[in-house]
């Protein structure tokens, strides 16, 4: 379940980017899950065509997929087809990582590149015509030339994954057993996911998305009216045994799609595998050097196309030979040796960053992006509680079990009187897991025998008249609780960012709209300020979202 302040987060970004209204059926699918359009319609209090009209916004910007689900009939009635919406979470947050996207781009391509994916993600969904129709009229070109120059940067941007055909319009989502929730809702990824506790909102997507080969395919063959006007001449190819829909809400009798018009979207996926791999580089050169960063880098670039096709834990494995013909290509590695690329593997090997002997090489994923996650947690408590608390977290956090509290004491150096304050200051705030348990030893009565009777009750406390008792204390961090409850704080510190830049511009409405030769003296001192001050607060926003991608998209 996305935690609440994940849900009012999310509901912010709607609610800036289309109105009240969309925001209001986005935050009734984040809560309830998957639901009907009457279902919306009777939960939200809003007029049919309301609800039509924010669902297709929704759509459009691919923040709610369709889907049909087969219920059988009754009293031998034909089975009945419901439509059903999904609210994609995670797409609502990529609207705030935007700038990230176009910066990957105008990076690796030229500016009509990121030209063209400006327009992608402005509008969520477009076809090559519209493509074209906004390269003409920006371009004051012939028509031909215009339209050959925009295929061309399409199909760059589709062979590099970062623009993708739409999936399917309403796919049929197979029926489940009667036992599971049908409106189960999506589980953060940082929680450990396996096939039977997949989400309604993930079998959605994967029965959505086309095979490869129809995912990244460009329409090659166009041509063109008496008016000048750019046709699809070649017929879109069809998923066998799919059949696609003409309209997005068919059964709703609303929004209109024709079955030969192929629309295009940014892939988001693509996109995070790319960030995904910066924040290993950066987290690999803080805590090594250039040298091993390099050499990830180039470990991370050779095996791109193989972790598009297949999602492992760790990357393909590489011989020595064939990183350092990668780390060659670069650059910086053109300086290093082959023994200097060897001890940087040996240096990578140590967390390990990198698991392999002589003959070959694969990155571990999962244990870069844990180690960073760990630091960022570490950092919070340090900033937060003190070097103390600092110091007792990071022996819990690396101890992975269960400590009592004087043996944390010893072992941190922190004062016996003041380790159980901070111990309760961080269990009470749901960084650490405790667990409490008394122990009461009962002497019998008959003397001949000296056999003790030893009870202990786990999270209670138990009184025992004429006993003994020593009650103990243990103390653990839960990481699975530990970075969902993380992930929660910063969905809420984001949200409180987001708010208070608002309302700073909100309380300055009236000097932002003045012309710049009429902000003078004091005006332009308040302008000068807020402008300063908005600058911090947004840079924040982006560097809080780094942190929110290492807990829940990475």
């Amino acid at each position: 379940m996305v935690a609440e302040y994940g849900v009012k987060y999310a509901v912010h970004i709607i609610t800036n980017h289309f109105g009240d209204l969309v925001a209001k059926v986005c935050d009734c699918l984040l809560r309830r899950g998957p639901l009907t359009r009457q279902n919306i319609k009777r939960y939200t209090e809003l007029s049919d065509e309301q609800v039509k009209n924010a669902l297709l916004v929704l759509i459009q910007q691919n923040c709610v997929q369709a889907f049909s689900t087969e219920q059988p009939g009754t009293f031998g009635d034909a089975p009945k087809v419901n439509t059903q919406y999904a609210v994609l979470f995670d797409n609502i947050l990529h609207r705030l990582r935007f700038a990230k996207f176009l910066t990957i781009v105008s990076q690796e391509f030229d500016k009509q590149c990121g030209e063209l994916l400006q327009g992608l993600l402005e509008h969520g969904r477009l076809t090559l015509k519209q493509m074209f129709d906004r390269a003409k009229a920006s371009q004051q070109e012939g028509n031909l030339v215009v339209l050959d120059s925009v295929r061309e940067i399409l199909l760059k941007l589709v062979t590099a994954h970062y623009v993708e055909r739409c999936p399917a319009p309403e796919p049929l989502l197979m029926p489940t057993n009667e036992e599971e929730n049908p409106a189960r809702k999506r589980g953060p990824k940082s929680a450990k996911k396996n096939e039977e506790s997949e989400t309604i909102e993930q079998q959605v997507i994967a029965a959505a998305v086309p095979m490869e080969a129809m995912r990244f395919s460009v329409v090659t063959e166009m041509e063109f009216d008496d008016g000048g006007e750019g046709k699809e001449k070649s017929k879109n190819r069809m998923i066998p045994g799919e059949k696609r829909k003409h309209h997005f809400l068919e059964s709703d009798d609303c929004g209109a799609g024709d079955e030969q018009t192929v629309l295009y979207r940014a892939n988001f996926e693509e996109f995070i595998r790319h960030l995904r791999h910066k924040a290993c580089i950066d987290n690999v050169r803080e805590r090594l050097d250039d040298g091993a960063a390099s050499v990830l880098s180039a470990m991370l670039e050779a095996t791109r196309s193989a972790e598009k096709k297949v999602k492992t834990k760790n990357s393909v494995p590489l011989s020595l030979s064939s990183i350092y013909e990668e780390v060659i290509k670069s650059e910086a590695g053109r300086n290093m040796t082959l023994d200097h690329v060897r001890a940087s593997l040996v240096q990578l090997g140590q967390p390990p960053f990198v698991k392999g002997s002589s003959d070959s090489y694969s990155i571990e994923f999962e244990k870069i992006i844990e180690i960073a996650q760990n630091d960022e947690v570490e950092s919070i408590v340090l900033k937060r509680y003190g070097r103390d608390a600092y110091r007792i977290f990071r022996l819990l956090s690396k101890a992975g079990r269960l400590l009592e509290t004087d043996k944390i004491s010893d072992t941190t150096f922190v004062e016996k009187k003041d380790a159980p304050k901070v111990l309760y200051k961080l269990w009470k705030d749901g960084y650490l897991h405790m667990e409490s348990f008394v122990i009461s030893v009962l002497v019998p009565e008959n003397n001949f025998t000296s056999m003790y009777f030893v009870k202990i009750w786990l999270l209670k406390k138990l009184v025992v008249a004429g006993a003994r008792q020593s009650q103990f204390l243990l103390w653990k961090v839960n990481k699975h609780i530990l970075w969902e409850h993380v992930l929660d704080e910063m969905f809420h510190a984001a949200l409180n960012l987001s708010l208070r830049v608002a309302c700073e511009l909100d309380q300055e409405k009236e000097l932002l709209n003045l012309p710049a030769d009429k902000r003078t003296g004091a005006l332009q001192d308040r302008y000068n300020r807020l402008r300063k001050v908005r600058i911090l607060m947004e840079s924040s926003q982006m560097k809080l979202d780094d942190s929110i991608m290492l807990f829940h998209d990475f």
